[in-house]
């Protein structure tokens, strides 16, 4: 899912206590996420291009509880340390969109009602998103901005590389063994390519657990940031054309990633992409909040 959704979805869906007997998807630090608040922000989702099959369904909404996880995450910091935000603030964003909402000749309990919300949990949406506003204002000046384009330029020059991976998928709830018993199995593979006693697309047909298999393990091209898993796309960069990576772990298991083509972009200048590069690094300055509110939260996904 692209940065782009991700925070399109991003402090969007209100919570609201789950009632007795209503089903939950999933607590986050002992707070529910209910089921119809995960088919509200599925339902909310643009429509695919062509009919998802049933697995393909199941994967979307597991992406989207994710994200509705982390929105949660967030909403637990931002009410214990976000900023100060004055109510008048809250309540001219809430008059901004009635005004808005008016000029399109609609009224605001519709919308609201739309959007399953009350006005109550809309101005609850527009305080957080206010507290994160500033969450990253204090983190974001001018010398930290121009600092992430020189550490990014890859991404900003819009250079991409194409990619073939071989993939051993493990739950986050696997154990140190089967985690060593992946790593040790890729190892293995890498050196019967070191050695050339099978070729890439051979090995990714044979072993990968990705949709990408029958076709070698091809996955196209990617840029430097956002649409591969960071740890992934930061290899694959720092690779020649035809290198093949060391074992790469990311989010959904290990990788041995081949690299095949690499098309350079055009140098960008600060100042011409200095709004992307803000929106860039707000994105990923919420991702890493995330990371590090995830390594002491409370999980727990119902099945």
């Amino acid at each position: 899912m692209s940065h782009r959704t991700r925070c399109a979805l991003f402090l969007f869906i209100v919570p609201a206590l789950a009632t007795a007997g209503e089903k939950v998807a999933a607590t986050v630090n002992g707070e529910a996420i209910t089921a119809a608040e995960l088919d509200a922000a599925v339902g909310q989702l643009p429509p695919a291009a062509a009919p998802l099959s049933a697995a393909q369904r199941q994967q979307q909404r597991a992406d989207v509880l994710q994200l509705l996880i982390e929105d949660r995450l967030v909403r637990q910091y931002l009410r214990q340390h976000g900023p100060k935000v004055d109510p008048a603030e809250v309540d001219k964003q809430f008059t901004a969109l009635e005004a808005s909402l008016k000029g399109q000749g609609k009224a605001i309990d519709d919308y609201l009602k739309e959007c399953g919300l009350t006005a109550a949990q809309a101005k609850e949406n527009f305080l957080r998103m206010l507290q994160l506003a500033r969450y990253v204002e204090a983190r974001a000046g001018e010398d930290k901005l121009r600092s992430y384009f020189e550490a990014n330029r890859d991404f900003f020059d819009k250079t991409t590389v194409r990619t073939s991976h071989i993939v051993l998928r493990l739950p986050p709830s696997a154990t140190p063994a089967e985690r060593q018993k992946a790593v040790e199995k890729l190892k293995a593979v890498r050196a019967d390519l070191a050695a050339g006693r099978i070729e890439f697309a051979a090995a990714a047909k044979a072993h990968s657990q990705c949709p990408s298999a029958p076709n070698g393990g091809d996955v196209g091209y990617i840029v430097r940031k956002f649409q591969a898993d960071e740890p992934y796309a930061k290899a694959a960069f720092a690779l020649p054309v035809g290198g093949i990576s060391d074992v790469v772990e990311t989010d959904v298991g290990y990788h041995l990633i081949w690299v095949t083509d690499r098309k350079p972009g055009k140098p960008a200048k600060y100042e011409d992409v200095a709004a992307e590069v803000r929106e860039c690094f707000e994105a990923e300055l919420k991702q890493v909040l995330v990371a590090e509110l995830r390594k002491t939260a409370k999980i727990q996904i119902m099945n």
